[in-house]
């Protein structure tokens, strides 16, 4: 497994990545508000820093594109993904529930 962990070009990969994603996540799916707004984007970025590396490693792996591309690049993609899906899995959850989570008699 590759050591993403001492590169700094690496690190700013992550983080771009994951400010993309998140950036990206609000223009797919408009918040209700500021708050909706500010939670996305934080989870976003949250998830894009810490599972960049793991996704971007088994996005190359399912790929099969590693020799082509350099660690930075594997980091950017993963933390894009990581950050873009976040939102889509729990803001597909928020959603539901506040639609169909009602408490019976409340």
């Amino acid at each position: 497994m590759t050591d993403f962990s001492h590169d700094g070009g690496v690190w700013s990969a992550r983080l771009v990545g994951a400010l993309a994603g998140s950036a990206i996540s609000l223009v797919y799916l408009l918040p209700k508000g500021r708050r909706e707004a500010a939670i996305r984007f934080l989870t976003g970025v949250a998830c894009g820093l810490i599972f960049g590396g793991p996704v971007g490693l088994w996005i190359v792996r399912k790929l099969d594109v590693a020799a082509e591309l350099s660690p930075p690049e594997i980091m950017l993609a993963g933390a894009t993904a990581a950050s873009l899906s976040a939102w889509w899995g729990l803001g597909l959850m928020v959603r539901l529930i506040a639609r169909y989570g009602q408490r019976p008699g409340g």
